[in-house]
């Protein structure tokens, strides 16, 4: 099977997927507790008031009808507005606001985390109950273990304000400007437009939150590589190699890594989703403004809209790093695509 038949297979199987959580979505949304009608009327509203508003939002028509009307418009592009978070504004222009700055800490905690725990994983496998192994399976269970809100608050404490060298939270300095909206992406817009100073800032205010983010995925990641690593390293065809007079280091990265990085990549990858769509708790604690905190909002405000957009991107991105994931194991691996 070649790869691209293998790619074509793969997306289409996310079209139902991608519809079920719509569906699953939207009928959910509307059972849970809350009404957004309230947002719009305050504290002091008649019956006839709460029902012109229902109608005017859509709210008042039976709930499969809606969901018709719902699945109509999204063919067309259209999203809907919020009716709670920011009554009257576009759902994909919140979240495209948001959405680049998860994007940026999610990126440099994985590929720091990605790097580093890989790393570690084959140096602990090669040294196995030796000081280096332990060391590194210490620190391993130390990042599994602390909450990431704790972590969060650990590295504010020691490094905003006993040794004040980083900012505490935010992801820009307060009284500097936007840079030009090219992309949406803080990093790349300030970069093209040589506003540097501003690009230096973002990766300033960048640092505490990746590292938190980054500690707490570099512990899966060096305990699956170490797993893997040793799992590979007791196979027949290692044994060949080394008795053949190959060097150690050869060894490790041309025969052995290869094969263990097919688990490795797995963990990676749902780290990378999962921090992408659920860093509630690192972006509340640094005050980072991100999707995760924007979800968090449009639950308790019960902004069906804005709530279905964005489990509907979380979704389509753990459906896309899988596919990423799947094809990764197609590269390293080609029998996988048989």
């Amino acid at each position: 099977m070649s790869m691209l038949t293998y790619l074509i297979r793969r997306i289409l199987i996310m079209i139902p997927v991608l519809f079920g959580v719509i569906a699953i979505t939207f009928f959910l949304s509307r059972m849970m507790p809350g009404d957004p009608v309230y947002s719009h009327l305050g504290q002091h509203w008649t019956q006839e008031q709460y029902d012109a508003k229902a109608a005017e939002l859509g709210l008042n028509l039976p709930i499969i009808e809606q969901f018709f009307r719902y699945i109509g418009d999204l063919f067309t592009g259209n999203w809907g507005t919020s009716i709670s978070i920011n009554e009257g504004s576009e759902v994909w222009d919140l979240v495209w606001q948001r959405f680049p700055r998860t994007l940026d800490l999610t990126i440099f905690s994985v590929l720091i985390s990605g790097f580093i725990g890989v790393k570690t994983g084959v140096l602990s496998a090669r040294h196995r109950n030796r000081p280096k192994d332990t060391v590194a399976r210490g620190i391993a269970l130390v990042g599994v273990s602390i909450p990431v809100f704790w972590m969060g608050i650990l590295l504010q404490y020691l490094l905003t304000y006993q040794i004040p060298i980083l900012p505490s939270s935010h992801f820009k300095t307060a009284w500097y400007p936007d840079p030009e909206f090219i992309t949406g992406f803080r990093l790349i817009d300030s970069l093209i437009s040589g506003q540097i100073y501003l690009t230096i800032d973002y990766l300033i205010h960048l640092i505490l939150p990746v590292t938190c983010l980054g500690f707490i995925t570099l512990a899966s990641i060096t305990r699956q590589t170490r797993s893997s690593m040793l799992e590979v390293l007791e196979q027949d065809y290692v044994r060949t190699a080394r008795a053949k007079g190959c060097k150690e280091k050869d060894v490790v990265h041309t025969h052995a890594l290869k094969n263990a990085l097919i688990p490795t990549i797995t963990v990676i990858g749902l780290n990378f989703s999962g921090l992408l769509t659920g860093a509630i708790l690192t972006e509340t604690t640094f005050n980072f403004h991100g999707i995760g905190e924007m979800l968090l909002a449009s639950i308790v405000a019960s902004d069906y809209y804005v709530l279905s957009a964005l489990v509907f991107a979380a979704a389509l991105i753990f459906i896309a790093i899988n596919l990423l994931i799947d094809l990764l194991y197609g590269i390293v691996d080609p029998r996988i695509r048989y």
